[in-house]
């Protein structure tokens, strides 16, 4: 690897940990770009998924007073993740290589839609929590149950059964993971969106940290990419943490959309 495509990579590095951080949707930066320097597929997505560990860290470690008073959600929802994330690894490990480029495509096109279908979720989902508002403002009133019962405090089984699911997505691939993740926390959880973006780093840093580790001890390992990535990544999830809310969201979701289309074509030729 060239000087200048070390610095590409660690670039996509630093793009990639704070997107991730403020929404998901890294691996189509950094991905994309390890298959334009000639990294195969599978060795793409395992170096980027063990580099992106410490910038998922980083974010959840950015976010951390927003994890104030969750650590019954984290400790109920983060088992589902490290459940998943084995899960998703282990495909990734068994199934042949011819699998991983029949199969991602599809999963970077279903990202795309779901990044660029973001705002539209998140409309709906503050729509929702204003109306979860105004009803347990009536609930008030009588005795405040009806609230409760519909939105349970974890989100309940199929939420447990959808973060696991989401973990074995990440294990495997995991781009737009987190956007799986915040929408549907949206759907099940009646609580703050940055508290939720903080549960969602975590779980993703789970997911991400125990595939690294099945993917250290057995796969086809870059190791300079992954050196790249995880510095440029612990940087970015600072950065993302601190003002990547003020970025703005167009302008991201097009770079992610344009960039995660280059991976679709690149891996379809």
């Amino acid at each position: 690897m060239t000087w200048w495509e070390s610095l590409a990579v660690f670039g996509a590095g630093i793009a990639a940990g704070g997107i991730n951080t403020v929404v998901g949707s890294g691996t189509l930066i950094t991905f994309p770009v390890l298959l334009a320097f000639g990294y195969s597929p599978v060795t793409a997505n395992v170096s980027n998924t063990i580099g992106l560990v410490p910038g998922s860290i980083s974010g959840a470690i950015g976010y951390r007073r927003e994890l104030a008073g969750q650590k019954p959600r984290l400790l109920r929802l983060g088992l589902a993740s490290l459940i998943g994330g084995i899960i998703g690894a282990i495909l990734l490990l068994t199934l042949p290589d011819g699998a991983f480029k029949a199969i991602v495509p599809g999963l970077i096109v279903l990202a795309l839609v779901l990044v660029v279908l973001q705002p539209r979720l998140a409309k709906r989902i503050a729509a929702r929590r204003a109306g979860a508002t105004a009803d347990s403002a009536d609930s008030a009133a009588g005795d405040g149950s009806a609230e409760q019962a519909r939105t349970p405090r974890h989100g309940g089984a199929v939420l447990w059964g959808a973060v696991l699911a989401t973990g074995i997505y990440g294990g495997y691939f995991g781009a737009a993971q987190g956007v799986l993740l915040l929408a549907l926390f949206g759907v099940f959880i009646a609580e703050d969106l940055q508290r939720m973006n903080a549960v969602k780093n975590v779980l993703a840093a789970i997911v991400n940290g125990v595939a690294a580790i099945l993917f250290m001890i057995v796969a086809d390992v870059a190791w300079w990419v992954v050196l790249l990535i995880a510095v440029g990544s612990v940087i970015g999830g600072q950065i993302g943490a601190k003002v990547g809310r003020k970025l703005p969201p167009t302008a991201l979701r097009a770079i992610i959309v344009v960039v995660g289309s280059i991976a679709v074509v690149r891996l379809l030729l």
